[in-house]
């Protein structure tokens, strides 16, 4: 025995009933967590239920209200109830009654085998990479929270303005760094026992008490006290709209869910009778050793998300009208702007200069050195490669270039570690055509010869360069012309963007690629990130890349995507 499951549940105790079953005949016991504000006539329908089943527990049970101590109170209650009742039980998992497994236990089960003394539990520092979303980043471990942010709106706001004007700040016990992370983990024996003896657990739970959310953050600070080895990601799938909501799968998600290889899910609507007949039926197959891979199904959220904010070109509403003062240009003629593509691929710049017959520069923006085509010093109109001379005016000094150069398409390459004083003149210009390969920075930091503590704060550094920049590219109503992938969805299928970022710089001659440029090799490259996610800093710009270490897992096709296609 090597798994157990820690059940939350509130509503719709029937499923939860269903689900635990599963498990429990699967010879993983459960402990379940009902709310208190669950009837005791429901909650006693519940244990008869699962009566008939000897590996089925319950904790005591808190009333638990979001944001607030209560949920981490009743995990605890549950997970010492796992420890005490089940001393085989090496792993446990923490899941809510609205989750399911996508994959058969056994499958589970073999690979936390293969993996005895690893957590998985995302825990990022929130210092480092701020990807909370509507709500308090540092302050929540700073500030008290006394009133609850749901049902208390009012003096949870009012309460906060006054710690902040009072310069009001808590300290935080010496020997933590708080972290954040998804609530829902899969830690070992060891280091879950750890935190519920640990000798602090006292001043922890005290201090955990008053911070905000601290499901997201309780765990996963502890862990990494006391905890040998934390792989920083979930085995659960829950993905989060743009307000922070959590998706909810409903029966058409059936495929989705499928490609994603992810052993469980949340959130899956209670009546959607096809996922639970389909996830929950007997194990029909061998089992395979699959990573869990949420990149397959990532571009169906961005795309959902996309729709959801900037809507379909040229479908009018009332929430998304264009304002025509937008489309505007302020330079003299197209011009590209590529950011990433010098990190992917070798010689970008050469490849294509020959392909387009445009003039290719490197870094324009660079702080050492403006670095034009050839590595010219002065171009058309006298422009010298000064950076003095170009940085006392960037705006100046590219649209003076676009003019000088004009009959003759320009390009350039950008990064978050060049000077970013043009990314108002860039997004705003109607001429401009915008590609980014999100996280392309990391490949660069990756090769680079330096220490990896001084790799992690680059990187984090040039993430939150990117990020903002991107922030400024998905404002609507922009008149330049943007694509934007990630690291990990360019390198999918490079023929295709390529191809579609050439026939927008030659719309008169659509032409077939005939070949791309070389891809730098990518070899150890997922262990690179993983490493950074394990260090606290979360990669999320580049993209969900295989845990595995095999390269070739970044296609899906399971081998490497070919360069060279047929001229038609």
């Amino acid at each position: 025995m090597s798994l157990g499951i820690l059940m939350m549940v509130h509503t719709d105790l029937d499923r939860a009933a269903q689900v635990a079953r599963y498990w429990a005949t699967s010879g993983n016991p459960v402990v379940f967590h009902v709310d208190k504000k669950v009837s005791a006539a429901d909650e006693k329908g519940l244990r008869k239920e699962v009566s008939d089943l000897d590996n089925i527990r319950f904790a005591a049970r808190e009333d638990c209200r979001w944001g607030t101590w209560s949920l981490v109170a009743a995990t605890q209650n549950a997970a010492e109830k796992m420890l005490s009742e089940f001393p085989t039980v090496r792993h446990v998992a923490l899941t809510s009654g609205s989750c399911i497994p996508l994959r058969p236990v056994e499958e589970l089960v073999d690979y936390l085998d293969d993996h005895p003394r690893t957590d998985f539990i995302e825990s990022v520092t929130v210092e480092d990479v701020p990807w909370t979303i509507g709500g308090l980043h540092h302050e929540r471990f700073t500030l008290r929270f006394p009133f609850s942010w749901k049902t208390h709106r009012r003096a949870f706001d009012r309460y906060v303005r006054l710690q902040r004007r009072l310069g009001l700040r808590r300290r935080v016990p010496q020997g933590i760094d708080p972290h954040l992370g998804s609530q829902w983990w899969c830690l070992t024996r060891e280091t879950l026992a750890s935190i519920l003896t640990h000798p602090r657990r006292a001043a922890f739970d005290r201090y955990f008490k008053s911070v905000w959310i601290p499901d997201e953050s309780y765990f996963q600070t502890l862990a990494r006290v006391v905890a040998p080895r934390i792989e920083s990601r979930t085995l659960t799938l829950a993905k989060f709209d743009l307000q922070g909501k959590p998706y909810v799968f409903y029966d058409d998600h059936l495929q989705l869910l499928r490609r994603s290889d992810c052993f469980l899910a949340r959130k899956i609507w209670s009546r959607a009778d096809r996922l639970y007949d389909a996830f929950l039926a007997p194990a029909s197959r061998a089992p395979k050793k699959t990573e869990p891979n949420p990149q397959k199904i990532d571009r169906v959220f961005t795309s959902a998300s996309e729709r959801r904010t900037l809507g379909r070109p040229g479908l009018l509403m009332q929430s998304r009208f264009p304002r025509d003062s937008w489309q505007v240009s302020k330079t003299a003629a197209p011009y590209s702007v590529f950011q990433g593509f010098s990190e992917v691929f070798e010689d970008y710049e050469t490849w294509l200069s020959r392909r387009t017959g445009a003039r290719v520069h490197g870094h324009l923006f660079d702080w050492t050195r403006v670095q034009y085509a050839g590595g010219e010093k002065i171009i058309n109109g006298g422009l010298s490669d000064s950076v003095d001379i170009r940085d006392r005016n960037p705006t100046a000094f590219l649209t003076s270039l676009i003019w000088n150069t004009r009959g003759e398409r320009q390009c350039f390459q950008y990064a978050p570690y060049d000077r970013q004083a043009i990314n108002d003149l860039v997004i705003w210009d109607a001429n401009a055509q915008i590609s980014v390969i999100s996280g392309a920075w990391a490949i660069k930091l990756f090769r680079a010869s330096m220490d990896f503590q001084a790799k992690r704060k680059e990187a984090a550094w040039m993430q939150r360069v990117e990020d903002h920049f991107l922030e400024k590219l998905r404002t609507r109503g922009l008149p330049a012309r943007v694509r934007i992938w990630t690291l990990a969805d360019f390198i999918d299928d490079p023929m295709e963007h390529l191809q579609g970022i050439l026939d927008e710089i030659e719309p008169t001659a659509p032409r077939r690629l005939a070949e791309a440029p070389r891809m730098v090799d990518l070899t150890g490259f997922s262990v690179f990130l993983q490493q950074l996610k394990n260090a606290g800093m979360k990669p999320y710009l580049t993209g969900d890349f295989p845990a595995e270490t095999d390269p070739s897992a970044l296609s899906h096709s399971g081998g490497p995507k070919p360069y060279l296609v047929n001229d038609r």
